[in-house]
């Protein structure tokens, strides 16, 4: 009997925090799914930064998905304000600064191409 009044008080405990993160999310003014995308993002913003400092040797393949991963990472950052991710700030220049490099390079390539 003791044992499920425990199990009971700990499951109220967990509730309750997830309760109040959640209200803690609503009066920043960020929506829970925004939230959580923004997490996946952070994870999907690390692996872009691996491939972000050896770009110059990515493939064309890996270029364009490295393009729309970094648009999806992106659009998930612009819905948080700055000061929850600024730890990341550095990491998410790199990888912006990546993305407009393999962007240009790409439309310089275009415009040869076009221009032969």
């Amino acid at each position: 009997m003791e044992f499920i009044i425990i199990i009971y008080i700990l499951l109220f405990i967990i509730i309750g925090l997830i309760a109040f993160s959640i209200l803690q999310l609503k009066l920043a003014g960020i929506k829970v799914k925004d939230f959580w995308s923004f997490i996946q993002a952070n994870q999907m913003l690390d692996k872009l930064y691996a491939f972000s400092k050896r770009y110059q040797a990515m493939s064309q393949q890996e270029q364009i998905i490295f393009l729309s991963e970094a648009e999806k990472v992106f659009e998930a950052f612009d819905k948080i304000p700055d000061m929850v991710w600024e730890d990341e700030y550095r990491k998410y220049s790199q990888v912006v600064d990546t993305y407009k490099d393999i962007r240009l390079s790409r439309w310089n390539m275009k415009n040869i191409s076009n221009n032969k």
